[in-house]
């Protein structure tokens, strides 16, 4: 079986097969009437801004797309926020992209709704450890998209092999409970020394300590069993019997601290949202952090023709005329139509992607990443 999985191959997005119906009604019917005009297209996910800042990504698939077809886009920078005005602007031939439109904005929507609730995560903790632990809550075929947007917003690692094959990165990760299980309730230490024995010592020694026993104690065993060796602990314990976590966390600090143990990081994972972790960050070193990132909501983009040979069009409730967008030196957010000044002292922020079919731009994560956390300084994001 050539697809066992039922997923839409790279094939298909490449050829405008993975499309709406209508898409390929609109090119039967054009064609038939000879019609294929020249318009200007742009995506947006709100006309006007309204104070909410998004992170916008998934750039590198969009220009992978529009390769090879007589189009120019333009389109803001990898990581960059947004908050109103167009992300993206397409140039040509109307029958050149219109099949596309609906890959289009899968390409931008849903990773752009993963980065920004990863940038939510970051900054609810800037100095602590924060790794996403969120595959396992999505279609294997997209582990990549959401690991990938995870580290544009500053999250320091992630769990998915797969995944770090792609992106170019180590996957990171030490036990489940699963592990615990099959050494048996009272074999905890035996399953940590397990683990040290068998793992690579650039495998940080993290112990799961909230499977038979409360956490305190299992915390302290494996503090006796690894000694000087044991790098953290990982308390995971389900949200029904978790309690006050905090007090739990600060319980479990105290006994280790309390033994000699002041090196050992306590690190914080499931079900953990902005909230609880600027709740628990001083007390606690690191946190895994999964549906808070894959459950947030896709970004609602839409594609519409503002210009059409020429002249400026536009359906009701949408703004017609080419525009760009601007940001200001106090982080001010602004549109315009492109052939009128934009504010003084404003950075433009479409910027060339494809000319002609060619990709003129390169993508690098780092530089991404450096420039999502830069523009959340700037525009205050969620403060």
């Amino acid at each position: 079986m050539s697809n066992p999985f039922g997923t839409v191959p790279a094939e298909a997005i490449l050829e405008g097969d993975a499309t709406d119906a209508y898409f390929e009604r609109t090119r039967a019917t054009l064609e038939h009437a000879g019609k294929n005009p020249h318009v200007v297209a742009e995506v947006t996910a709100d006309q006007f801004p309204t104070g909410e800042f998004e992170v916008f990504t998934g750039v590198k698939d969009v220009a992978t797309l529009f390769e090879g077809r007589a189009v120019d886009v333009d389109a803001l920078p990898d990581g960059q926020l947004f908050d109103g005005g167009p992300v993206l602007r397409i140039e040509g031939p109307y029958l050149e992209f219109a099949a596309l439109e609906t890959s289009l904005l899968g390409f931008l929507s849903q990773p752009s709704g993963f980065a920004t609730a990863a940038l939510e995560a970051r900054l609810a903790t800037p100095e602590s450890l924060v790794l996403s632990f969120g595959a396992r809550h999505v279609h294997p075929s997209i582990a990549a998209t959401v690991e990938r947007a995870a580290l544009l917003a500053g999250l320091d690692g992630f769990s998915h092999v797969a995944a770090g094959d792609i992106i170019g990165r180590e996957a990171g990760g030490t036990m489940p409970h699963a592990l615990m299980f099959c050494f048996g309730e009272g074999n905890q230490a035996e399953a940590w020394t397990a683990f040290d024995e068998a793992v690579g010592e650039d495998v940080p020694r993290i112990a799961l300590v909230d499977t038979f026993w409360d956490e305190k104690s299992e915390s302290l065993l494996a503090a006796e069993t690894l000694g000087d060796d044991l790098d953290g602990v990982r308390i995971d314990t389900t949200g029904s019997r978790r309690g006050d976590f905090r007090h739990i966390i600060r319980e479990v600090r105290w006994e280790l601290d309390a033994r000699g143990y002041e090196d050992v990081d306590i690190f914080c994972s499931g079900g953990l949202t902005p909230e609880t972790i600027r709740s628990l960050c001083d007390v606690a070193d690191g946190f895994g952090v999964g549906s808070h990132i894959t459950g947030a909501d896709s970004v609602d983009f839409s594609l519409d023709i503002v210009e059409l040979e020429g002249e400026p069009i536009s359906k009701r409730g949408k703004l017609s005329g080419v525009k760009n967008v601007y940001r200001t030196p106090d982080g001010g957010h602004h549109v315009t139509l492109a052939n009128r000044d934009g504010p003084t002292e404003g950075e433009s922020l479409l910027e060339p992607l494809v000319r002609d079919g060619e990709i003129v731009r390169e993508f690098a994560l780092a530089e991404a990443t450096e420039r999502c956390l830069a523009d959340a300084e700037a525009v205050g994001f969620d403060q």
